[in-house]
């Protein structure tokens, strides 16, 4: 299916024509270099079992919560859009949730989903034409083709988009099992999985004492004592690592951390798992596994993840008929510089940590963050998550943080993604916004052109591979 192609070759580069010749050099530098993913969440089944999406709706709209929060915030139902029920209650077939879509398709001006969208679209299948009411069926038509063909299978699309490595993102208590064929098939290293223990350290999940207790049969553990319960991460982190864990990852509502004697350590989980613990005291128990998972990680080098300042599932009635990650979830403060003082106090200079913090939070980029990572050996910022991983968002950063931190205290970029076909979108607004932010400091003469090649390259490749330790 062809057009006009909606991809102008110099989008999201500056309009004076100088600085915008030097972008232009710089991307050409850097625009095929392999994707480094370490952190995302695809599914490891995909890779495994290497099978046909079901699809186009499947692939672009169920699992894709910046489209689903954009279309319910113009009144459109999540049965409407294909999103199945926790009661198995029959929702919009693919064809007709795809066609709604497209007809609020004017919904995604302006937005990066309307940016990895259509470069997903023309890169993977030839599509230039903007969708629409009228296209829709025809498009549909175009992607469901496709995906019955050996070129649009996960791995083919690893390939084509050139990603060198990726991970995935696991619960403590995920036995694996896709990974387990990923190794028998040698692909290990190239796909790899991540320690994400949230469903065993947060007390206020339902169903945390039977996670505990499951956990303990899972490791010959007591989790019922807290130093068993520590013993038992340090089991399943060696587990994961045999499928390529290099990190670990933490999903908090704060970055709040606490360094408790053991007496109120073990108080505290015996309220969680008699189930009468209450917010405050929740709060300290998430507080002190992050100190316990730095622990761990200052011993075995696994790289700290701290995913902060995000309210999730904010919509009672969508997590209840729904489940989770569908698009509710909504910044919020965070403190970082008191939040992080007792677990900094501890192993700031430890030789083997690295923690990479992540923030909804803007405001903490030039007063907290760039300052932490640009004084303490230990700690890396990440790149700008979630409602922060666009154009715009990129260049706030960018700008926030490199005078403080510089650029070799930043962990490069990761997609964080659940929609395998944006990943290389994704990757290369961030490529071209790298590009124009160092093409303006080139042209001020702030640094050379030599200088801004070499920090291309490295925020494009190197500086994830470095981050997370990938060899």
């Amino acid at each position: 299916m062809s057009g006009v192609p909606f991809l102008d070759p110099d989008r999201l580069f500056p309009a004076e024509p100088h600085v915008r010749g030097l972008a232009r050099e710089l991307y050409e530098g850097v625009k095929d270099l392999p994707i480094v993913s370490p952190h995302g969440h695809t599914d490891p089944s995909w890779f495994a079992q290497d099978t046909a999406f079901a699809d186009p709706a499947s692939l672009f709209l169920t699992p894709d919560h910046y489209v689903l929060r954009m279309l319910h915030s113009a009144g459109i139902s999540y049965d409407q859009l294909g999103v199945l029920r926790k009661d198995g209650t029959p929702v919009a077939e693919g064809r007709e949730a795809w066609r709604l879509f497209c007809s609020h398709w004017h919904l995604f001006e302006g937005t990066p989903s309307k940016l990895w969208i259509e470069h997903s679209l023309e890169m993977f299948f030839g599509i230039s034409e903007p969708l629409s009411a009228e296209t829709a069926d025809s498009i549909y038509d175009v992607i469901d083709a496709g995906l019955k063909t050996p070129a649009l299978r996960p791995m083919a699309v690893l390939d084509r988009a050139g990603v060198e490595v990726i991970a995935t993102t696991e619960f403590a208590l995920d036995t694996l099992e896709h990974h387990r064929v990923l190794k028998e098939k040698g692909l290990i290293g190239r796909i790899r999985t991540t320690y994400r223990p949230d469903d065993v350290t947060d007390p206020e999940l339902p169903g945390f004492a039977a996670n505990l207790a499951r956990f303990g049969e899972m490791t010959g553990e007591d989790t019922s004592r807290w130093d068993g319960m520590i013993r038992a991460h340090g089991v399943r982190r060696a587990f994961f690592r045999e499928y390529g864990a290099t990190a670990t990852d933490h999903g908090v509502p704060s970055a709040r951390t606490v360094d408790l004697v053991a007496h109120e350590k073990q108080a505290l989980l015996d309220k969680a798992l008699s189930g009468a613990i209450g917010t405050e005291e929740a709060g300290q128990f998430r507080a002190q596994m992050l100190t316990e998972m730095a622990a761990l990680s200052a011993q075995d080098g696994m790289v700290m993840q701290l995913h902060a300042g995000v309210r999730r599932s904010t919509d009672p009635a969508l997590l209840a008929e729904y489940g989770p990650n569908l698009g509710a979830d909504i910044p919020c403060r965070t403190d970082f510089v008191d939040g992080l003082a007792p677990l900094l106090a501890r192993f700031g200079n430890a030789e083997k940590f690295r923690l990479i913090l992540f923030t909804l939070d803007e405001s903490t980029y030039a007063r907290e963050l760039a300052p932490l990572a640009g004084y303490w050996p230990s700690v890396m910022i990440g790149p700008p998550w979630w409602f922060h991983d666009s154009p715009n968002g990129i260049r706030r950063y960018l700008d926030a943080v490199h005078e403080t931190a510089g650029f070799h205290n930043l962990a490069g970029f990761n997609d964080d993604t659940r929609a395998l076909l944006s990943i290389p979108a994704r990757h290369d607004v961030w490529r071209r916004e790298v590009c124009r932010f160092l093409a303006h400091l080139a042209s001020e003469h702030r640094i050379s052109h030599s200088h801004a090649r070499e920090i291309a390259a490295y925020m494009c490749h190197g500086a994830a591979r470095k981050a997370y330790n990938l060899k």
